[in-house]
């Protein structure tokens, strides 16, 4: 499994412009609440949309796309609780709680906004307060705590909270057709699709005659150019729609590609 930079387990967000941060790698089980403004998540072809109270949960090892939107004149807020994996084996070993059978349906789910978890929320929100320095055992008990909360109201949740295999090897070039879009870095690729490295570039040059960073500029370059000089597509917004971290980086790799720069190309 890639290499994760460890997240902090409770997490704050505030922006009060629409904030169209891509997309991102979801490593561990996650329960958010939309405070205020609205939240788009796109997940494995699912479109999910929570507003203001909206609770929800999303399963762990999946790539997702979201845009945040603030209500007018104000400021898009919401709370994520990280599950990670080790705070779940703990729980598994402690109350004997295993996955029954594998439950692959579930991506992304909303919960009912019930007095537990509400109440959860509030207790919450001195973790939040840069000004208090709690330590992890204090931060690990809150988790554990919404786990046994997501267990008592959601009980088919059991099999995904304690599905703790990892992706098994998938049909290569169907996934990267689909999810070639997503700005994620080769390891993290070859680890969704249950592969080594080594094997998931052998098998990639094999399907697809290209080496995978170069077959993935190449597809999203002829998106760009196909939104742009079709759709009439700015740069400045199909660089993060097509997979570019950056707009510099995007346009760089354009003008080496067509000769000219998105700009002009568009003109």
């Amino acid at each position: 499994m890639p290499n994760q930079t460890k997240r902090p387990e409770i997490l704050y967000s505030c922006y009060s412009q629409k904030s169209s941060e891509g997309e991102q790698f979801i490593p561990n089980h996650s329960v958010g609440l939309v405070i205020a403004g609205t939240s788009e998540i796109f997940i494995g072809g699912e479109k999910f949309v929570f507003s203001d109270g909206d609770f929800r949960f999303f399963r762990r090892n999946q790539l997702a796309r979201y845009t945040k939107y603030p209500p007018a004149g104000g400021e898009f807020k919401s709370i994520s609780i990280n599950i990670n994996q080790d705070i779940l084996h703990s729980i598994s070993n402690e109350y004997d709680l295993h996955m029954q059978k594998p439950n692959h349906d579930v991506k992304g789910l909303a919960l009912e906004a019930n007095s537990l978890l509400k109440n959860y929320i509030d207790s919450i929100w001195p973790y939040l307060d840069g000004n208090n320095g709690f330590n992890q055992v204090l931060v690990d008990l809150k988790v554990k705590e919404v786990v046994i909360i997501l267990l008592q109201t959601n009980p088919a949740l059991k099999d995904v909270l304690f599905d703790f295999s990892e992706p098994g090897k998938i049909d290569l070039e169907a996934y990267m057709n689909a999810n070639y879009k997503f700005n994620v870095d080769i390891n993290r690729f070859a680890y969704l699709t249950g592969r080594s490295l080594a094997t998931f570039k052998r098998d990639f040059e094999k399907i697809f005659n290209l080496s995978p960073n170069r077959w993935l500029q190449k597809k999203r370059l002829n998106d760009a150019y196909y939104l742009i000089t079709e759709k009439g597509w700015k740069s400045s917004d199909v660089y993060l729609e097509v997979g570019f971290k950056d707009l510099s980086h995007f346009s760089f790799a354009f003008k080496k590609a067509y000769g000219r720069s998105p700009s002009q190309i568009g003109n």
